[in-house]
């Protein structure tokens, strides 16, 4: 207050106290009026208190004039009364005060927790949820998992994956760059969480997504999950402008909790849905154990091949190709083997298809060639020329750039003369639009190295275009020999006929592939093939033989 107010307020108690001293009768609650009422006005201190009972003391009585017996004892009462109004209302004060600083105190504190859960509650949900999609994540996703599969009393509970991943979801990336991506997979977010509600449903990263199914009643409910996730992703989708094609590749695997863990479920719906996307996409596909472990024995099997090279586990057996006119041995095909240590010797169709999916056909291709043509080199014939060695080249192998320089190195350090190493080229390498691996050939072809097509017929060989391809010979696949064994079999007759007429116009030689009887050579010699190859020639057998055959 100003200092006219505190005066004023001075001077109305110091009123009040002097009518109190006079008043009949006698009142004390005066004095703890006034007591009360300094406190209130924030005189609150003890050296206030003590400065007004001394002014009062000194002075009140004085001014006044008063002369009594007892206005000395009255106005030490009183002045007892102002303590005890003034103690009693600066105590009330403080306890208000101690109270509101205990609610707010209290106050504050409901708060801190009400926000410390509002943010504990926010970096859950971060942590757990995809920020894109807004869909659980892998770590609640594997959370959930762990608890359907792990609780107790739940061992006979049935549960299933959906692993489902996008098909060719990069070129859309490639095509109309990251955000149109980006809306497309929020988009999809958003159709699964309509059409599969009551299931988790969780983005595990890129385009890959998996639902959890519990308590299954079988495969049925699984599937059903699917082709309602495949419907969902069909359905027209308008991005940014851009209309955009979706299909998904989805692996499915529903079994029983007891015996299996969350590792094993995400393993094995993961693995499905790659046989998915082998099938060409835009499917399901349910898991087989059996055909899981077919898979890991080949990955198995693959891994060993560079381990293998280095044991020297691989060998070649060479089967004779023979002149139809004579019968003479003209040349060998190299066939690689592996002698594996625990699943005995392993023909070619259980490893070269694994070879070329890894990118390890390169070394042992190599490895073929260069022992074929080590090997070759030692043959001599009596009477007559050694025979050819033979020798299959893989795509990876055709479009090395160093093929030609290979060969010729192999051909300078065994000696073999270059009219005696031939390579068989798939029809499918031939027709390849590069040009590389074709000026390769061509150069190869130049030195006097021979050019085969192998199973030739199966392919989509352009014949316009075999005319200047640098090949020497077409093997004709064995499926055209094989109708040779009955004598109605007319039309392989005819079409062999057809290709062997075709080859000698373009100043090709012929080998028939799979002749395994002497009808079927007698009907070749009759229609003009040069050779043949298969059981009815001799079967593959090592090099030792060969030269005995030569001797």
């Amino acid at each position: 207050m100003t200092q006219a107010q505190l005066e004023a307020l001075l001077c109305r108690l110091a009123q009040d106290l002097a009518a109190a001293l006079l008043a009949e009768p006698f009142d004390l609650r005066a004095g703890q009026r006034v007591g009360a009422e300094l406190v209130a006005a924030h005189i609150a201190s003890a050296e206030g208190l003590g400065r007004t009972v001394e002014v009062v003391q000194l002075r009140l009585v004085r001014d006044l004039g008063l002369v009594a017996d007892d206005v000395e004892d009255r106005m030490a009462r009183l002045l007892a009364a102002v303590a005890t109004g003034y103690a009693r209302a600066l105590r009330d004060r403080t306890l208000d005060e101690q109270e509101s600083i205990r609610r707010a105190a209290m106050t504050a504190r409901a708060e801190a927790e009400r926000a410390l859960r509002a943010s504990e509650a926010r970096f859950r949900h971060q942590a757990t949820h995809d920020p894109l999609t807004g869909l659980p994540n892998r770590a609640l996703f594997t959370e959930r998992l762990a608890a359907a599969v792990n609780t107790p009393g739940r061992a006979a509970d049935r549960v299933g994956l959906c692993f489902l991943d996008l098909d060719r979801f990069k070129r859309i990336n490639d095509s109309y760059g990251h955000q149109v991506g980006d809306a497309l997979l929020t988009m999809v977010a958003d159709r699964f969480r309509r059409a599969l509600d009551g299931h988790l449903v969780a983005r595990l990263g890129g385009d890959a997504f998996v639902v959890l199914i519990e308590n299954t009643g079988g495969t049925r409910d699984v599937i059903a999950v699917a082709e309602a996730a495949l419907a969902a992703v069909h359905e027209p989708a308008l991005v940014a402008g851009h209309e955009v094609a979706v299909t998904a590749s989805v692996g499915l695997v529903e079994r029983q909790v007891a015996g299996t863990s969350p590792g094993e479920l995400m393993r094995a719906a993961d693995c499905t849905m790659h046989w998915a996307k082998s099938a060409g996409g835009d499917c399901w596909e349910l898991y087989d154990a059996e055909r899981h472990h077919r898979q890991l024995a080949r990955q198995a099997l693959s891994a060993a091949i560079p381990a293998a090279l280095e044991r020297g586990e691989f060998f070649l057996d060479y089967q004779p190709l023979a002149s139809l006119r004579d019968g003479r041995l003209i040349g060998v095909e190299a066939l690689v083997r592996w002698r594996h240590p625990q699943l005995g010797v392993l023909r070619p169709d259980s490893f070269i298809d694994l070879a070329e999916e890894t990118g390890l056909i390169v070394p042992l291709g190599g490895w073929v060639l260069a022992e074929a043509c080590r090997a070759a080199g030692t043959w001599s014939a009596s009477g007559g020329a050694a025979p050819f060695v033979s020798v299959n080249l893989a795509v990876r192998q055709v479009h090395r750039p160093g093929l030609v320089q290979e060969v010729r190195t192999l051909l300078r350090h065994t000696g073999l003369p270059p009219e005696r190493l031939q390579l068989e080229i798939t029809e499918s390498t031939m027709m390849s639009t590069a040009e590389e691996p074709v000026r390769a050939l061509r150069v190869l072809a130049d030195l006097g190295v021979r050019i085969a097509i192998d199973d030739f017929g199966t392919g989509y060989c352009n014949l316009a275009y075999l005319r200047d391809l640098p090949v020497t010979e077409l093997k004709v696949a064995g499926e055209f020999v094989a109708g040779l064994r009955t004598p109605e079999a007319r039309a392989d007759e005819r079409i062999l006929a057809s290709l062997v007429s075709l080859a000698h116009a373009l100043d090709l030689t012929v080998t028939a592939e799979g002749v395994e009887t002497a009808g079927q050579a007698e009907r070749l010699r009759a229609i003009g093939c040069d050779a043949g190859q298969g059981w009815h020639f001799g079967r593959p057998e090592p090099a030792d033989r060969i030269l005995a055959r030569l001797s």
